[in-house]
């Protein structure tokens, strides 16, 4: 729906003549004609079907409308005039990022790492939103996201992040009552279920080899976070990305089950509309969580 406003010439030429209180020393200060300044004057009130000056002998003066109005609006031309400037002077670089984010990958991974940016540009604010299903950015004011999945979105580009390699993982207590589990043990015991990936605990059984006929049975929960704090208080034994819980298995609060490499269908990458990539907050972001991102796999990789 088209917005119900004024032009900004006639705004700022309204600005100047309720400033000045002549229209003279508007058009000087535009460096318009007096009669350019009539114009829009009189055009904007025919607009807003409200008076803002009175013409007397000795030139104009506000109206009590007229006066109220150029408060408003030298207020808001205030603000535009600082956000121009800002935005001249940073070259673009400054601003805000809305980035869609897979929830526990956000918490676990990206926030811990997330003031090196905030250091880097401290002028680029990043806010954050949970997105656990798959959307179309038209239908939001996302500007990015990091997304576990496929990376053919249409009309977007990508950036490769890392592989999900998940760890079949429980609470020390559950595994400490036993001997030495194999793969055929974990089958009886209660699977966490993940509704996001519901085929993972059968994905993680064929690639040892088995076929388990309990393995979509048990508790299913939509979020990483969720699934690993049932397993660490004992009510199941969940399948896990490694980089989700490192400090949970570095703290003794999860145990791997069985040493087994496996790694899932799913890839997480950043994705952004392709109508913003020459957009330079996002180049910076992307930039920076490439470099992070590429850091960790030659890390784990080693």
């Amino acid at each position: 729906m088209r917005r119900n406003i004024p032009s900004t010439t006639a705004l700022a030429l309204f600005e100047s003549a309720a400033r000045h209180q002549s229209f003279t020393q508007a058009a000087q200060e535009h460096s318009v004609t007096q009669s350019a300044v009539c114009r829009q004057i009189a055009g904007l009130e025919d607009f807003l079907k409200v008076k803002l000056f009175r013409r007397t002998k000795r030139g104009v003066l506000l109206t009590e409308a007229g006066a109220h109005y150029s408060r408003n609006v030298r207020a808001r031309l205030d603000d535009v005039e600082r956000d121009t400037l800002d935005l001249m002077a940073k070259g673009g670089a400054g601003g805000a990022l809305e980035l869609g984010v897979v929830p526990t990958f956000a918490a676990k991974w990206l926030v811990p790492r997330l003031g090196g940016f905030q250091r880097l540009h401290p002028d680029i604010a990043v806010h954050l939103s949970a997105r656990t299903r798959p959307f179309l950015f038209a239908d939001t004011a996302l500007d990015a996201a990091i997304c576990a999945g496929d990376a053919g979105w249409p009309g977007t580009e990508s950036c490769f992040l890392m592989d999900e390699p998940l760890v079949a993982v429980g609470s020390p207590a559950l595994v400490n009552t036993r001997r030495t589990l194999k793969a055929s043990d974990i089958a009886q015991l209660p699977l966490l279920q993940m509704s996001t990936r519901p085929y993972a605990w059968r994905q993680w059984f064929e690639s040892l080899g088995l076929s388990v006929e309990n393995d979509l049975a048990g508790a299913r929960m939509e979020l990483f976070s969720m699934s690993t704090e049932a397993a660490i208080h004992g009510q199941g034994v969940a399948l896990v990305p490694r980089f989700l819980i490192e400090d949970d298995l570095a703290q003794g609060r999860l145990v791997p089950l069985i040493e087994h490499s496996f790694v899932s269908d799913r890839r997480y990458y950043f994705i952004y509309p392709e109508q913003k990539s020459d957009n330079a907050v996002l180049a910076l972001f992307r930039g920076w969580l490439d470099g992070e991102a590429t850091r960790y796999r030659d890390a784990h990789a080693a």
